[in-house]
């Protein structure tokens, strides 16, 4: 790499010279800046790459094993193992395209109900698969949003109470006091009060996570970028061996303006 000091250029005899040294200097600051940049975003994607590769060994692997079995009563399984695929093929397929996200954006007033409704329907074979009860109150609510990338980030939120979630059910309602909140609560393993403030950074699985072996700890890190590019929220509260409540928040400033 070629690196610029000013050690390496001669003492300014005029003002003019002083003036074009000056100019070199903000050039090469902005491009060592630029490079670091690029070498953090490269650092960060191939890490996630990485991640995602060995994740994805595990639906193939049992794959694999089904098929030699040659049973044809396998093929539930087999589906879900190819669905669970999809699912980290469309996860990292979202994680390149955030940085780009804007320009990828068409914000209009959504039917909550429609955008939740689709979501749930994806992951209803894997309902019934895990004898898990879906208790779904009407919504009756229209946000101001994208709706590809809120249906992604309530699949994502769908994905993890089931994977967590042994027994029991699902809701999804609104809640009462806050405006425009979505509510989808479990009643799965729960996250440590320790985790609690982590759970939306990069790669940190907590102490679940590191039970759950194929947890990459991706998902919601996901889920908060996006939510926040969106200008919504997401609050997460949990309690181990009760379960877990997440809220986003869809309220905007053009919906306070109504």
């Amino acid at each position: 790499k070629i690196t610029f000091s000013a050690l390496e250029l001669p003492k300014p005899s005029s003002i003019i010279e002083k003036d074009y040294q000056q100019l070199l200097e903000i050039l090469a600051e902005s491009r060592m800046k630029m490079a670091s940049e690029f070498d953090s975003s490269h650092t960060e994607t191939v890490d996630y790459y990485t991640l995602w590769a060995h994740q994805i060994k595990t639906p193939i692997a049992a794959m694999r094993l089904l098929l030699q079995s040659g049973d044809e009563n396998d093929s539930e399984e087999m589906l879900e193992q190819l669905f669970k695929i999809e699912q980290y093929v469309e996860m990292v397929m979202q994680f390149l395209r955030i940085d780009s996200m804007s320009s990828d954006l068409i914000i209009k007033k959504q039917p909550l109900d429609d955008i939740v409704r689709q979501a749930v329907r994806k992951y209803s074979k894997l309902f019934i698969r895990k004898k898990i009860s879906l208790d779904y109150k009407p919504l009756n609510c229209e946000v101001l949003t994208d709706e590809k990338w809120l249906t992604f980030v309530i699949e994502q939120v769908l994905s993890n109470s089931l994977k967590y979630t042994l027994k029991g059910g699902i809701s999804v309602y609104m809640d009462e006091r806050l405006p425009k909140t979505l509510v989808i609560e479990d009643t799965g393993i729960g996250i440590r009060s320790e985790d609690l403030p982590r759970v939306f950074e990069k790669g940190f699985t907590g102490y679940n996570g590191h039970a759950d072996k194929k947890s990459t700890g991706i998902g919601l890190f996901l889920c908060k970028r996006i939510l926040t590019k969106l200008s919504h929220t997401i609050a997460i509260e949990s309690t181990v061996g009760v379960g877990t409540r997440v809220k986003i928040g869809l309220d905007t400033v053009n919906d306070a303006n109504d």
